[in-house]
C-alpha cells in the first residue's frame, strides 16, 4: 500500500493563509461559513480517492462559484515558521465599505431602530421558552 501523504507543506501553508486573507475581504460572511462547512467533506472525498465522484464534482462547482469574486493582493511576513498577514487589498471586489464600517457618521447606512425588530424576532424562541418555564 502506498502512502499518498504529504504532511509538511510550507508553500501550501503560505498560500492558504494568503487565500483566506483575501477571502475575508471579498466573500460574503454566510458564503464563507458555508464554504468552511463544505471543505471537510470535500477533503474527505479526495483523501478517500473519490476525485471523479459526482458528489465531489458537485462540491467543486459550489466552491468554484464561491471564488468568482476572490481576487486581490495579500502582503505576508514570514518569520521563524510563522505566516502573518500584514496587508490585503482587492480593488474590484472588496466588500469593505469605509463609510459604513464606522462608529461615526455612516451617512445613513445604518439606522439603529432597524435592529429592534430583528432583535425581537431572534429572541422570540427564548421568550416562549421562558414563558413555558414559569
Amino acid at each position: 500500500m502506498k502512502s499518498r501523504g504529504c504532511y509538511e507543506t510550507p508553500g501550501g501553508t503560505i498560500l492558504l493563509k494568503a487565500h483566506r486573507a483575501i477571502e475575508s475581504l471579498t466573500l460574503d460572511r454566510e458564503v464563507a461559513h458555508l464554504k468552511d462547512e463544505l471543505m471537510p467533506r470535500y477533503a474527505s472525498l479526495i483523501y478517500n480517492g473519490y476525485w471523479w465522484s459526482p458528489e465531489r464534482k458537485m462540491l467543486q462547482e459550489m466552491i468554484d462559484a464561491s471564488q468568482t469574486t476572490v481576487n486581490g493582493r495579500v502582503r505576508l511576513k514570514l518569520c521563524k515558521g510563522n505566516v502573518m498577514v500584514i496587508g490585503r487589498q482587492s480593488e474590484r471586489d472588496s466588500l469593505f465599505d469605509e463609510p459604513t464600517a464606522t462608529f461615526e457618521d455612516d451617512a445613513g447606512a445604518y439606522d439603529q431602530t432597524d435592529a429592534a425588530g430583528f432583535i425581537r424576532l431572534n429572541a422570540l424562541r427564548m421568550r416562549i421558552a421562558a414563558r413555558l418555564r414559569r
